[in-house]
């Protein structure tokens, strides 16, 4: 494991980005990093400080179009918050380098690459890092990102899907019937862009399902699921369906799994309360409490909830998560400590 001395110079691509403007919110407080560049598709020469002014006298960096020489010579570890088909350009130049990168976009989380062109619509053009690179679940990970040089930071859906259901698959509980991933988020999850129907006049007071017949995150959910089973059993099915809230940030999934044998109450809380019992970022609350979006926000927490209903058996799994912490810039630096052998929760709360 790397252990540093002092501290860890860290560059951010895609700054002004929503994922990347957090990140830099919580790198300029981080104990242990110094953020030493940053780059955004600005098409002017300017400070990060006068983009963002909150950030007068916290910072003091130039920020220019990214430049992966540039990067590599400023910094130990690079987030890289580009679009997606971006980062692939841009890794493999500073991994080349003796750098650690840590990609936010989806350019590295699908161990397939014939599931870039069906659910991205690209070619992928460093195939041969894919099995590299470590798929950054914090939780479920932990000891392969310690040292790692490429991470792949999950998606905001997978994360909180994800932690719901996995505890079930290591309890060896299954289920044949699909199982229904239900999920909200706030309009940041689709990124800072200039879009008719990101705007506030065309969300505000309305609330619509999305992409019901195909999400690209459920690739990414698919492959996730095989972390909780066991060698060669059976692909647990599931439909998932995203919904856009009237919000700003913010994801909330509600998990209904109807199992293939009757699961106790008891059970089932001790399968949540035991797997998380040591997390520090994964809160099982109390039996019949279920997850609020505002006890998340602005953290890098997962609240979870679950149930079975006695009606049905049907097991019930509420978790919620910020989608710009924990679904994306809050873990990504949960993975940073992991790597480089920091306490796991610092800078993160």
């Amino acid at each position: 494991m790397r252990f540093f001395q002092q501290k860890v110079k860290v560059g951010i691509a895609g700054v002004t980005g929503y994922s990347g403007e957090e990140l830099l919110r919580i790198l300029i407080r981080h104990p242990h990093a110094e953020v030493t560049y940053v780059a955004a598709r600005e098409d002017r020469h300017c400070k990060i400080q006068s983009i963002f002014p909150y950030l007068e006298g916290k910072i003091d960096l130039d920020c220019r179009v990214m430049d992966a020489e540039d990067a590599a010579r400023a910094c130990d570890l690079i987030f890289l918050a580009l679009p997606h088909s971006a980062s692939m350009q841009v890794a493999p130049v500073l991994l080349d380098r003796g750098k650690s990168v840590i990609d936010v976009s989806a350019d590295y989380r699908l161990k397939n690459p014939a599931w870039y062109p069906q659910y991205y619509q690209f070619e992928h053009t460093d195939s041969a890092r894919l099995s590299q690179a470590v798929y950054g679940l914090s939780e479920y990970r932990r000891k392969d990102l310690r040292g790692a040089k490429l991470v792949a930071n999950p998606g905001c859906y997978p994360t909180a899907s994800l932690l719901g259901l996995l505890p079930l698959l290591e309890a060896g509980i299954r289920w044949s019937a699909p199982c229904i991933l239900d999920a909200k988020s706030g309009v940041t999850g689709a990124g800072r862009k200039a879009s008719q129907s990101l705007l506030f006049s065309e969300i505000a007071e309305s609330f619509k399902a999305y992409k019901v017949m195909g999400h690209q995150h459920e690739a990414e959910i698919r492959q996730g699921l095989a972390f909780g089973s066991a060698a060669n059993s059976p692909e647990q099915p599931f439909v998932f369906i995203p919904h856009l809230l009237p919000i700003n940030r913010g994801i909330l999934a509600t998990i209904y799994v109807t199992p293939t044998a009757p699961v106790a109450p008891e059970r089932l809380r001790e399968i949540y309360t035991q797997r998380y019992a040591k997390e520090p970022f994964v809160k099982v609350l109390p039996d019949g409490e279920f997850p609020e979006l505002r006890n998340v926000n602005g953290t890098n927490q997962c609240h979870i909830g679950v149930g079975v209903r006695k009606d049905t058996g049907v097991v019930v799994i509420v978790s919620a998560i910020d989608n710009l912490q924990k679904g994306a810039s809050g873990q990504a630096v949960q993975n940073m400590n992991l790597m480089y052998g920091f306490d796991e929760t610092a800078g993160l709360r």
